[in-house]
């Protein structure tokens, strides 16, 4: 089937803005994902310190949408500071990058975000390109917004190269929220090709895992795709394995976090075993994700899992579940070997293995 990306356009309209960037008064707004699906509260952020905490505090979360927020956490660096130098600019943006990345150690395109823009700073600085401040700060707004515009991109992209595993009448199973609000564009990496085929007349549905302990599937992809009128199922997480068992599932399509060279997928914590459950039943397991999410250079003893605050197992929304005292191990992330990744999609194709040597030829890197 031919696609023409400008038409996929006109007819892939999603409701949900999860980010905005007011220009005239240099604002980034983000839609608060604690509070979904219940209520619709947006924060307004204007220094780097508070998006880095907005990151942190996981009122935006998804790897892209993180890559996307922390650019603009870097335009926010040098349009409300009071430095009166480019050089002075430059520092501001050295640390807004650090005070950034060490917000989430795990998402990739937190730190490719913030390298690009303050690469883009020094080039710009360095070479003589801008002559002040105003136009420092208009040149890093361009280039956050080229990062959101790729990404966009990139996910209709990742859509129609999905689609050719998609099939009329197809049940996708995911984990976590992969979809618009996890992206910030709105269309999403592993709900793309479930959007791509339901704007062309396919019957899919989706199956949707609660993900525990911050309930993502629960709140925000029942949500998003609801909104958009796609049919989804919730199921408990553990109800993962009955439900492949029992042949509901056509196959799975999950994002990523990072994806190493030899095709180590790191996604949310969960997404280990619908791989290997996928695998012992023959069902393809995909993972699909932006060029931006590959880490070329590290090894999965370089990686590290983030975990966070014992207390968001130990309660639901604040209320307790368990006993307080409880010893709780809580890692946000996991790791699938590559062994059970049917194939890897991003916008410049899909990559089968051997990983190691078709994810640099696919990306065209080295």
């Amino acid at each position: 089937m031919r696609i023409d990306l400008e038409e996929l356009k006109n007819k892939i309209k999603p409701k949900l803005r999860p980010i905005i960037w007011r220009d005239e008064d240099n604002t980034l707004i983000l839609l608060d994902q604690r509070k979904l699906p219940f209520e619709e509260v947006y924060v307004e952020l204007r220094d780097p310190v508070s998006t880095a905490d907005a990151i942190k505090q996981m009122i935006v979360r998804g790897a892209p949408a993180i890559g996307i927020t922390a650019a603009y956490g870097m335009v926010l660096a040098v349009a409300h500071s009071n430095v009166s130098s480019l050089e002075e600019a430059l520092n501001e943006l050295s640390k807004a990058r650090n005070v950034l990345n060490a917000a989430r150690p795990t998402a990739q395109n937190l730190f490719w975000a913030t390298n690009r823009m303050y690469n883009k700073a020094e080039q710009l600085i360095h070479n003589g390109y801008v002559k002040s401040i105003k136009e420092l700060v208009d040149e890093l707004k361009a280039e956050a917004r080229a990062i959101f515009d790729e990404e966009f991109e990139a996910e209709l992209k990742m859509g129609v190269y999905g689609l050719e595993k998609i099939s009329d009448g197809d049940t996708i199973l995911t984990q976590c929220n992969a979809g618009g609000l996890a992206t910030g564009t709105g269309i999403g990496t592993a709900t793309a090709p479930v959007r791509v085929a339901h704007a062309l007349g396919i019957r899919v549905s989706v199956i949707a895992p609660e993900t525990r302990p911050w309930l993502q599937g629960a709140r925000l992809t029942v949500y998003e795709l609801m909104a958009d009128g796609i049919p989804v199922t919730l199921i408990t997480d553990t109800a993962v394995g009955y439900v492949m068992y029992k042949g509901m599932v056509s196959s799975v399509m999950v994002g990523a976090d990072r994806i190493l060279r030899d095709g180590h997928v790191y996604n949310k914590i969960g997404t280990f075993k619908e791989a290997v459950i996928a695998h012992e039943l023959g069902i393809p397991f995909y993972a699909i994700a932006p060029s931006s999410t590959f880490d070329l250079k590290s090894t999965v003893n370089d990686v590290k899992i983030e975990e966070r605050d014992p207390d968001e197992v130990r309660k639901i929304r604040g209320v307790p579940i368990t006993l307080e005292g409880v010893r709780v191990f809580n890692p946000v992330f996991d790791v699938t070997p590559p062994k059970y990744v049917t194939a890897l999609i991003t916008e410049k194709g899909i990559i089968y293995p051997p990983f190691e040597k078709n994810v640099p030829k696919v990306l065209g890197v080295e």
